[in-house]
């Protein structure tokens, strides 16, 4: 069985990542999203609230799994299976990170594989800090979230 994590943050779920999960879905028999979870951290919305988005976003979704994790990506793929990871890459900066990221992941994971997914022109621009600081700001982040997700301060 071919499996993808999908790790991030999810904070919030934005209409990039639901679109890039949508796209990938032919390409793995399971894809699991996988919200990290960084003590050190501090999120805009809890971790349950993180959960339950993805669970009602992808409810319809049979391939695709929702779980949380703490500790390395890595070894989190290890632990259910997965041999690739999914990432999306908006820019020339996010391939420049994420470059170096999936070489660690390659050797830490022993052979785990990154695929990346370019971002579609009409997403590339989303990001979950950005989302975060407009709702911070007071702003309307409905374009940007995936139909019935509201984020209130």
């Amino acid at each position: 069985m071919k499996t993808a994590v999908f790790p991030g943050s999810f904070d919030p779920i934005t209409i990039g990542h639901v679109e890039l999960v949508r796209r990938a879905v032919p390409l793995f028999d399971r894809i699991v999203v996988a919200v990290g979870v960084n003590s050190q951290k501090k999120y805009l919305c809890s971790l349950e609230q993180r959960l339950t988005w993805l669970e009602t976003v992808f409810a319809d979704e049979p391939k695709v799994e929702i779980a949380s994790f703490e500790g390395l990506t890595a070894h989190f793929c290890k632990e259910i299976g997965a041999r690739y990871l999914l990432r999306g890459l908006r820019n020339a900066s996010d391939f420049d990170y994420e470059k170096t990221i999936s070489q660690l992941n390659d050797i830490v994971g022993e052979g785990l594989e990154t695929i990346f997914l370019i971002s579609r022109p009409e997403v590339s621009h989303i990001s979950s800090t950005i989302v975060r600081e407009i709702i911070k700001g007071g702003g309307d982040a409905t374009p940007f979230l995936p139909e019935g997700i509201t984020v209130k301060l």
